[in-house]
């Protein structure tokens, strides 16, 4: 199992497991390496170090975290021969962000391009309230605020838009 860093031309990293170098090449040349973020079949494959798995990793020490496996993000200072990791701010975010947007298609009901008329329907009280997603024009978002209906655009990844394979 190869496992690759990859990142797409707007520079959204993420990590890909291919069998070989030759699944790799051969998926990306058939356009099916996508970056999960915003969908871009531009991806290039950064250098990356091996995972050598060379025995258990000790238990951690809870003062120290000796024994942790190893951590990514930001390397700040080192003292005592030991580099303090901080971890990456914007890798945080895209996580954090994935993860809401993860919550928010769980909890939601996509009503796809009938959002303007559902989202009308449910605040005159012409249909349960419920959460819900869709489609809506620059125009019919403005008419609902201007009804008094809230409305928030919502950039969801393609990734997510359809079923894993």
């Amino acid at each position: 199992m190869k496992v690759l860093d990859l990142f797409c031309g707007s520079q959204h990293g993420f990590e890909g497991w291919f069998g070989s170098e030759a699944d790799f090449q051969d998926q990306l040349a058939r356009g099916l390496v996508q970056c999960p973020l915003c969908g871009s079949a531009a991806i290039t494959k950064r250098l990356s170090a091996p995972r050598l798995n060379l025995g258990a990793i000790a238990p951690a020490d809870p003062v120290s975290g000796e024994g942790q496996p190893a951590k990514t993000g930001v390397a700040l200072e080192s003292t005592s021969n030991k580099v303090l990791i901080q971890p990456d701010p914007k890798q945080e975010m895209v996580q954090a962000w994935m993860e809401m947007t993860k919550q928010i298609l769980a909890n939601t009901d996509d009503v796809g391009n009938q959002f303007a008329e559902e989202a009308r329907r449910i605040h005159y009280g012409e249909a349960e309230e419920r959460s819900i997603r869709g489609h809506a024009s620059p125009d019919e978002r403005d008419a609902l605020l201007d009804e008094g209906i809230s409305v928030l655009p919502l950039l969801i990844p393609e990734a997510f838009k359809k079923p894993l394979q």
